[in-house]
């Protein structure tokens, strides 16, 4: 099951947030509002996915799962900034 969520995290990390937040309690226990949840849909949302696993299954951000939350962050900023890229080279043309 774990490896499924995390196929579906990488396909569609919005589709697997809303997912976890109707079918789970992972968002809830993790983050003490509905703020970051959010600003994470909108944002980082496999950053928000990988921080919610951190803090569920390794009982919070240390050991191992330092990389699991960085490798979430690079894959969001590569995300974003692969869109900015194909923005810009669009534009020049």
């Amino acid at each position: 099951m774990p490896c499924l969520v995390l196929l579906l995290a990488l396909l569609a990390p919005r589709v697997c947030l809303v997912l976890m937040w109707l079918f789970t309690h992972y968002l809830g226990r993790a983050y003490q509002t509905a703020l970051w949840p959010l600003l994470g849909f909108c944002l980082m949302p496999v950053t928000t996915i990988a921080y919610a696993v951190c803090q569920n299954e390794g009982g919070g951000v240390h050991d191992g799962w330092i990389v699991v939350l960085v490798l979430a962050i690079l894959i969001d900023a590569g995300v974003i900034g692969g869109a900015q890229h194909d923005r810009q080279r669009r534009w020049q043309r």
